[in-house]
This record gives structure tokens, sequence and C-alpha cells, in this order.
């Protein structure tokens, strides 16, 4: 059973309710030690003074920072603590934003935040089912382990999930980081089409599950293979880039492969849903696919209305 990792209260205009953070997510990274070849030796780390030589105790270690100049300013642990923001008991929400105006780059890790006790489930369901309805996240701050965090509270299937996010400035202007920046080129004839063409079938539904680690399970498989003294099979090499002259022909048997029954083709298509059988918040989800125009102020009925009104012509678009 998973133990909370924080504990405070959720704030978001005048109503508070105590909550707590859990982690969502785990490392599965296969971890090694060091060991000095042909022997069974531990490689270990000392804090070493550079001029002496000698070990230096890990209360006797101080922080430095170092000025343009080369010289250093020196932190003692007790000055960054009696600056620091201290240890936060509340999540506040400052606004609201739409769920897809947040780009990606911008998230870091992710975590269920559940009611504290059960008596505040009802403050607690009714902003998971608001924000549900509404596809919003509240953009919140919040102090965890003396640093503080830029936060996206949404709602998930069952519970709300908070995403830790970075700030503006921790992401990098691919501009200013790139030597050279890719230049637009126009695609040629019908390369364009046929490229469209294979991402089309090669499209299918997001299913986490059918997604694995491959590498660190062939990890796994070379320990294995080493203690019990079997032969390790090594992995064939990545295929060589794609010529410029053959691009639109490599397009056009990648098709073709995907035509045929290739690896991956895509499932028959499902039935059409009844919409008179789906909850509000599924009909939110289709009329955002369909880019229905005032979706969050629309009751369940009117939702029922727009998404049958414009599936027929997503259909003529296409």
């Amino acid at each position: 059973m998973a133990r909370p990792i924080w504990s405070g209260a959720l704030n978001f205009g005048l109503v508070t309710v105590p909550v707590q953070l859990y982690s969502a997510t785990e490392d599965h990274t296969v971890h090694f030690r060091q060991f000095q070849r042909g022997t069974s030796d531990r490689i270990r780390y000392k804090r070493v003074n550079e001029r002496t030589g000698k070990e230096v105790d890990y209360s006797d270690i101080v922080k430095g920072y170092e000025l343009d100049d080369g010289e250093y300013v020196l932190i003692e642990r007790d000055e960054l603590e009696e600056i620091a923001p201290g240890r936060s008991r509340t999540i506040d929400i400052d606004n609201f934003v739409d769920l897809d105006e947040i780009d990606p780059i911008h998230f870091q890790k992710s975590y269920w935040l559940a009611p504290a006790k059960k008596e505040f489930a009802r403050a607690y369901g009714l902003l998971l089912e608001a924000m549900r309805d509404t596809n919003r996240a509240g953009i919140a701050r919040f102090v965890m382990r003396n640093k503080e965090y830029l936060a996206a509270v949404r709602a998930g299937d069952d519970l709300l999930v908070l995403d830790t996010l970075l700030f503006a400035d921790e992401v990098r202007n691919p501009a200013e980081e790139l030597r050279d920046l890719p230049e637009p080129v126009a695609p040629r004839g019908r390369e364009l089409d046929m490229a469209v063409s294979l991402i089309e079938s090669m499209s299918d539904e997001w299913r986490p599950e059918r997604y694995r680690d491959n590498y660190t399970e062939r990890v796994k498989q070379l320990i294995e293979d080493k203690r019990s003294g079997r032969t390790v099979t090594p992995e064939e090499g990545p295929p060589e880039p794609t010529k410029v002259v053959d691009l639109f022909e490599a397009l056009s048997r990648s098709v073709q492969s995907r035509k045929k029954g290739g690896k991956g083709t895509r499932e028959p298509a499902r039935r059409e849903p009844d919409l008179s059988e789906l909850t509000k918040a599924e009909l939110e989800r289709m009329a955002r696919d369909l880019d229905v125009k005032g979706r969050s102020k629309m009751s369940r009925a009117q939702l029922e209305r727009a998404v049958r009104a414009a599936r027929p012509r997503r259909k003529r678009a296409s």
C-alpha cells in the first residue's frame, strides 16, 4: 500500500479540501554498482579536500556558488533554510486554463491527489467533476521538500492528478541552443500525400499497456544469461538513414506494407457509439475532438445535439 509523500490542503476560491499526494509513477531502471575489472572489489567515493587529499566529514562541508571571476560565495545550510519558503501545507490554485493549451514540454512528474478523509469526498468530487466537464487544469504552486513547484491539477479517470511543471525559464529556446535549426523544405510532388497516407495507416488509439520497456528487459536477460553462463546474442544495429532520392519510394513501400497487413496494421473500425448512452464527460471529450465551440458551457442534452450535428460534417470533410 502506497504511503502519501505530502499532506496538506487544496485551495480553490474559498473552498479548502484536505488532500494527500501519492507518487503515480515508479522507476524500473536496472541499477548497477561499480567494480574494478578483474576483481570483486567495489568502487566507492569519498569527499576529499583537493588541496590536502584528506577526507572531509559531511558536517564540515558548505556549499559554494562560483562567480564569473572564478571566486566563490560560500553558503551555510542554515542560511538556505532561513530564506527557503519552508514546508508548505497548501496547494493554492491561482487560475484555471484549458488543459490542451499546456505544451507537454512543461510536464515533469505525475502524482495522485486524494482526499485526506472520507468526509471531504463531496467537495473533492465536486472539483473533480467540474474540471472534467470543462477540460480545465488548475495552475497552482506548492512547496515539497524545501522546493517550490509549479503544478497543474487536472481530472483523471477516478481522481485528481497533479503534474509538476517546468517554469518558463527552465524550458530552453531551440534557436539559442541548437547550432543550426532545420530549415523548412517544401515536399516534392506527392511526397506529402504519401507521408500523410502512411501516418493515417499507422494511426490507432492510445493504449499504453501495449508498450513495454524492451531495453530494460534485454538488460535483465543479459544479467540472467551471464549468471547462467549462456551465450549472449547481440541485437541487430539500427537501420541506415533513408536517402533523399529514395524518400518517395520508401514512403510508397511503407504504405503498401500497411495495406497488405504489415506489422501494426490498424484494427477494423469500431461501431459508432450511441450518443444517448454516453455520459456528459464522454460527450465533452467527443465535442473536444470535434472542435465544437462553446462546449464548456453546454448541458448534457446540448452536448449530445452538438456532437450529433458535428459528426457528419467531419465525415464529409474527410
